[in-house]
């Protein structure tokens, strides 16, 4: 049971940080004008949240399959 140990090792982590950082921004550049040699360009930012629930959902699974790698191995 190695392998669920170490997929919920991972889980949990990336769970615990989903809860330290709730949201991330990503930025796409979009070609606004195309005129001859000349080209403008515009920079366009979102921020997205990752919901709670999500991050609470990963976290538990995590921590469950975690917690049943390690008691399988003791058994």
């Amino acid at each position: 049971m190695r392998q669920m140990t170490i997929l919920g090792a991972v889980l949990a982590v990336v769970g615990f940080i989903m809860f330290a950082y709730p949201f991330f921004t990503t930025q796409q550049t979009k070609d606004v004008a195309d005129i001859g040699p000349l080209h403008v360009q515009e920079n366009e930012q979102q921020t997205h949240v990752i919901p709670p629930v999500l991050s609470g959902g990963i976290l538990a699974v995590g921590v469950v399959l975690l917690a049943g790698g390690l008691l399988s191995k003791s058994e």
